[in-house]
């Protein structure tokens, strides 16, 4: 059964074309990964199939009586209302039975008792009760536990999950999720990985993370150069199928170009053409230079950059101690960096995983214990927050400010505008303002500038977030084989397990465990330990 049809939609972002004439459906139960680099049109295209934005042409269809659910990016909920009042007043007939059943009893009036008996009749028809214990669970697996909160005093992450569970407690025929992951720790991702693959809706989602991909979705639909393209597979298929694809464009632009020099050159030899053949054929070398123009830049550069000198002493933490008011976040916690070692940080939110960074870099000093840096140390941190901008400033200028190039392990040197567009930023857009650029655009810029450092001791926070997977898979390529120290915090479990070699579980109250594997072994160790 199909539930929604697009049909030869186009979207223009100014003078940027994001995608023209693309259609496709999806059917009940259909589950799609919708994946791109930042800045092609996903978000774009998830606001369109979601009503908040129309499409510059074509035109889209809703099967009747299908509900649809839309998570953005960065959710608007009213400032006004609480957490509560947010989360009960989906539109549910179960969850609005139970909120007039609750009431009514704590109200107590007596004149209430009839009320609540046709209420409870009303409740074991749609067998509400099992319902309740539902949005509970979903409440608690999410971290929303600050159900008084006025929204205006939440976080942009606090705003996120309350909009997730929401929108499943709503449970709504067909989802539309942009990076439903994000802002969510590495327990609460399994636990929503297992939800969506266990349920019926038809889903559409844009991720990062490969294994809740791989997870959920078997089908991909990619937006790249202005198209979509499908992929009725797994990520390593999705791979796969597209260096296929690209590599017959490679031959069909190239076969153009060869056409195109012959057909130039008839040009110049013939007269002025008066013919309906030689117009004819006039016109076809147009068709063959605008084939001939499609360019991807397939080269790969040798992007491991020559390494700083580490001395003797890297970084050292003595009996380090640290509390916000009454929550500790270390206790007596000794650790020796040894050089090149590769650590990767895991907790649920709230337990101090950003703070332990910022004793790291210096930011924060520590309540007791010491702290010792190396004299060669150089730390680079790649934030959360992102990054940060002059009004007018140019893309390539945030690149410089930090270096004009850097030299590579074999001595070659490569300049700022070489590297952007190693990172995806094409020729044309290195004059650009940064404002023009997505919110994913811009972080992939933030890291080119954090690596453009040069740093030996490398500090990421959630690196992974509204990147796009190929991106990342440059930014795996590229610490592979980084020759320093590397510090990840990132509930992309993939990501993890690529790259680092032994696991800091936080555990809460202050107590760390360090675990002497992936995060993947850590995860089947502790099974292994569940009675």
């Amino acid at each position: 059964m199909n539930y929604l049809s697009v049909e030869k939609i186009s979207r223009r972002y100014g003078e940027k074309l994001l995608f023209e004439d693309i259609s496709f459906g999806l059917d009940q139960g259909q589950k799609v990964a919708l994946v791109g680099i930042n800045g092609c049109g996903k978000s774009s295209l998830l606001k369109i199939l979601a009503g908040v934005e129309g499409p510059d042409e074509g035109k889209l269809s809703m099967r009747k009586g299908i509900r649809l659910g839309y998570l953005p990016q960065e959710p608007a909920l009213p400032e006004s209302r609480t957490v509560a009042e947010v989360v009960f007043n989906a539109d549910v007939p179960a969850l609005k039975l139970l909120k007039e059943y609750e009431q009514l009893l704590q109200k107590g009036a007596a004149g209430s008792q009839q009320r609540l008996q046709q209420l409870t009749a009303e409740i074991d028809a749609l067998q509400a009760w099992d319902y309740e214990v539902k949005v509970r669970q979903i409440l608690s697996k999410l971290g929303v536990n600050f159900l008084d909160t006025p929204i205006a005093r939440l976080s942009g992450g606090q705003r996120k999950r309350v909009a997730l569970a929401r929108l499943l407690i709503e449970s709504p025929e067909l989802l539309i999720l942009d990076e439903p992951t994000n802002h969510l720790d590495i327990d609460s991702i399994e636990w929503l990985e297992k939800y969506l693959s266990a349920s019926k809706q038809s889903l559409l989602m844009v991720t990062h993370d490969r294994y809740f991909l791989d997870s959920i979705t078997n089908e991909i639909f990619e937006l790249d150069g202005g198209k979509l393209y499908v992929y009725k597979g797994n990520y390593e298929y999705f791979l796969e199928k597209k260096a296929e694809r690209e590599q017959l464009q490679d031959e069909a632009v190239d076969k153009a170009r060869n056409l195109l020099r012959t057909e130039l050159e008839w040009l110049r030899r013939s007269p002025k053409a008066r013919t309906s053949k030689s117009r004819s054929r006039i016109d076809s070398v147009h068709a063959l230079q605008k084939r001939a123009a499609q360019s991807r830049d397939t080269r790969e550069l040798n992007f491991q950059v020559q390494g700083r000198r580490l001395g003797g002493k890297i970084l050292e933490l003595h009996q380090v101690s640290k509390s916000y008011g009454e929550l500790p976040i270390l206790r007596d916690f000794s650790y020796k960096f040894a050089k090149n070692e590769r650590v990767g940080i895991v907790g649920p939110n709230g337990v101090g995983k950003t703070t332990f960074l910022r004793l790291l870099t210096g930011e924060l000093p520590p309540d007791q214990g010491h702290i010792e840096k190396g004299s060669t140390v150089h730390i680079g941190h790649y934030r959360q927050e992102g990054l940060r901008f002059r009004p007018g400033q140019k893309i390539i200028e945030v690149i410089q400010e930090v270096a004009e190039g850097i030299q590579n392990s074999k001595g070659n040197f490569f300049d700022a505008g070489q590297l952007l567009t190693y990172f995806y930023f094409p020729h044309h857009l290195h004059q650009a303002p940064v404002s023009i650029l997505s919110g994913g655009e811009r972080r992939r810029l933030y890291l080119l500038r954090i690596l453009m450092q040069n740093p030996n001791f490398l500090i990421m926070d959630e690196p992974t977030n509204d990147l796009d997977l190929m991106t990342l898979r440059r930014l795996e390529a590229f610490l592979m084989d980084f020759p320093a120290c590397l510090v990840i915090v990132s509930h992309d479990r993939y990501f993890m397990d690529r790259l680092v070699d032994h696991i800091f579980v936080f555990e809460g109250q202050g107590r760390i465990k360090d675990f002497p594997g992936s995060y993947s072994q850590y995860q089947a160790w502790k099974a292994s330990q569940s009675p």
